[in-house]
């Protein structure tokens, strides 16, 4: 396993070589949704559907349907489907958050308006339903249909308990498990299920998504203390400045109980300079390494969920992967 938090030279590309065929499809569903409707729905869709994107959440489910054989028609459909869901409440979390760039790009709710925002959002929710439906899966629409479910749960439970400094760890787990970890657990558990693997294989990546999603958000949460605006691609320090206090500012709050600034940012008190005194706190007692163990310990959990499978380029993939979300930058 590579160090975790370092700059080690994991090949980004790597993990889509088992799949680059049906990758492509993918993104030829995408591009076609950017092109339906009117002009400015479509203008709006292209902005939304054809930006930069990792696209990590379609690979995980395309790589754990390479397990059983199977036609790849399905896992496509699902692998569009997921990344789809994934760019709808991305739009929709920028909105609510009034957040200017994503991906070092201005954001639909900037460039054009919240209401357009929140109605292209629903759009593409609606169209990302429309591909899991054909696959004519009742378990996979179902369990599609609880990621949208956890997705919104999360942001609620966000937005619930904001600046609440009090209620920050009970709360931290299972936000991150339902905006984040859902996803990749859904994606993960219905690829293997649209190839007609066993059972015991389908739970098997449904514990490989959730963990690697725990971590991918914890990483997540790192880069918004020591990550650069131009590499993160949206403003560092964002989550303090909203209220959302994640995994470094708790570990803060262990650590300094009685003196520490977070408590001064949800009573209001200068955000700004209690901001970048957070920022710096977090920095000179070593929380960073510490929140990357914690990262390293999902992406453990993650490896062994695929112990039981056959050393195939697809597995070897998805170690590659966990590896990636470790010192991934953005």
């Amino acid at each position: 396993m590579v160090q975790p938090g370092s700059r080690a030279n994991v090949d980004k590309l790597a993990f889509f070589e088992p799949i680059k065929g049906e990758m492509a499809q993918v993104e030829e569903n995408l591009r076609k949704v950017s092109q339906e409707g009117f002009p400015h729905l479509s203008r709006l869709l292209e902005k939304s559907l054809l930006g930069s994107g990792k696209r990590v959440r379609p690979a995980i489910t395309l790589l754990a349907s390479h397990f059983h054989e199977r036609d790849s028609r399905n896992p496509v459909l699902m692998a569009t489907a997921t990344e789809l869901l994934h760019i709808a409440s991305l739009i929709h979390d920028d909105t609510v958050d009034e957040a200017p760039i994503r991906r070092g790009q201005p954001t639909i709710s900037s460039t054009f308006s919240k209401r357009e925002a929140v109605l292209v959002g629903d759009y593409v929710f609606a169209r990302s339903a429309t591909f899991v439906s054909d696959t004519g899966n009742v378990r996979a629409v179902r369990r599609f249909s609880e990621a949208i479910m956890a997705l919104s749960s999360g942001e609620l439970r966000e937005i619930a308990t904001a600046f609440e400094w009090r209620q920050a760890t009970e709360n931290y787990w299972q936000r991150i498990a339902d905006k984040t970890a859902s996803l990749f657990a859904m994606g993960a558990e219905n690829g293997a299920l649209l190839s007609g693997a066993p059972e015991s294989t389908v739970q098997g990546f449904r514990a490989y998504g959730h963990n690697l999603g725990i971590a991918f958000q914890i990483v997540d949460d790192i880069l918004d203390y020591e990550g650069d605006a131009a590499e993160v691609g949206k403003p560092v320090g964002g989550d303090l400045l909203q209220g959302t206090l994640t995994l470094p500012a708790i570990l803060l709050m262990e650590r300094k109980p009685d003196a520490n600034p977070i408590s001064a940012i949800c009573q209001d008190k200068d955000r700004g300079a209690n901001v970048k005194r957070a920022l710096q706190a977090v920095a000179a007692l070593g929380i960073i390494p510490d929140c990357y163990k914690v990262a390293e310990e999902y992406v453990t959990r993650a490896r062994e969920a695929l112990a039981p499978l056959p050393d195939i380029p697809a597995r070897r993939s998805l170690l590659m992967l966990a590896d990636y979300v470790l010192v991934r930058r953005k």
